[in-house]
């Protein structure tokens, strides 16, 4: 698979833009298990070509992250050229815009996936970031709006017409946010068009390597991208490609090895923020998914997510280690919350 010139090799795993989600961290544990391409977290246009400081910061990239890209939201789209141009600065692999984001904040006020209800306007602010940059533009977007108003196939070949050069396709609708099912059967009808030469990427409750080759089968895309999933289980990128490659089930991590990278994700926050308790409460949701179905952890959980000193978070962590020291973790009937 290729956007642009960009060579990315057969099936490559995405690591989904997630809004305080996929900072320095949570990326660098990704990439360590498998993960082939980064995104940042996604970025204000307005507040980009504002010059603030801590979006400015979102756009760091690392060594470690490439390929990646930097991707950008707004509903303005001189502001989103503008983005576009300071973020070329920041020498990402290439640009992402979000057409995909569904909450209010985003969405009610014409970003996101609120473009999805006007989608002339869309293709125009895509056509105009694609002229205004020399790297690759890619975006990733929502079925539709609701229901009744699922126009994807017709939104990727418009897309796709404007210079888009690869397309991510959340299999929901903006109006299910993340309830319900993905509809991967949709993500297949764009893949299958013959109109279609850029490359689809698909999305939505890959939540384990079974059901990441199942969609993969189902759709044909060339990339799986995998956002949620990834919370609190770094290796499932790890996981899904051992599955894809031999068709085997790898056993799922040790409680100590899971202790051991929780521990290496907070110091490279805590390295990151130089601010630790703010690292720590970035860690929180983290917290909240990384010892799924552990018997009797209610009370180590509730004193992990209410730890502000690393020195606590050191010990707890130290703790859940020696008790469930022969566990492995249990992903059965874990949903994506």
């Amino acid at each position: 698979m290729k956007i642009g010139n960009l060579e990315l090799g057969t099936m490559p795993l995405f690591l989904a833009p997630m809004e305080d989600v996929t900072y320095k961290s949570f990326r660098y544990m990704c990439k360590s298990f498998g993960a082939d391409v980064m995104y940042t977290e996604f970025i204000s246009s307005e507040a980009l070509i504002r010059d603030v400081v801590k979006t400015r910061r979102k756009m760091t990239i690392f060594d470690f992250d490439r390929p990646v890209a930097i991707q950008i939201y707004g509903s303005n789209i001189d502001s989103m050229v503008g983005a576009a141009k300071v973020a070329e600065e920041a020498q990402p692999d290439f640009i992402d815009i979000n057409f995909g984001c569904p909450m209010k904040k985003i969405a009610g006020k014409g970003a996101g996936a609120g473009l999805l209800r006007d989608i002339p306007k869309m293709v125009r602010m895509a056509e105009q970031v694609v002229k205004a940059v020399n790297l690759p533009v890619t975006a990733k977007t929502r079925l539709g709006w609701d229901y009744d108003d699922m126009p994807i196939v017709e939104v990727a070949e418009r897309l796709q017409d404007v210079g888009i050069q690869a397309l991510a396709i959340h299999g929901r609708t903006r109006s299910q946010l993340y309830t319900g099912e993905a509809d991967w059967s949709l993500i297949a009808r764009v893949k299958q068009n013959p109109k279609m030469v850029i490359p689809i990427i698909g999305n939505g409750d890959i939540n384990g390597p079974e059901r990441a080759k199942s969609f993969l089968e189902q759709s044909g895309v060339d990339a799986l991208m995998i956002g949620r999933g990834a919370i609190g289980r770094p290796w499932i990128f790890r996981e899904v490609r051992h599955y894809l490659e031999t068709g085997e089930l790898l056993l799922p991590p040790m409680v100590p090895e899971v202790v051991a990278n929780v521990r290496e994700q907070l110091f490279q926050s805590i390295n990151w923020k130089d601010e630790p308790r703010r690292a720590i409460l970035e860690m929180r949701r983290h917290f909240a998914r990384y010892f799924p179905n552990l018997k009797e952890f209610r009370e180590l959980r509730i004193q992990l997510l209410q730890a502000t000193e690393v020195d606590e978070v050191i010990r707890l962590l130290g703790v859940i280690g020696d008790k469930y020291a022969t566990e492995r973790v249990d992903y059965t009937n874990i949903g994506l919350k």
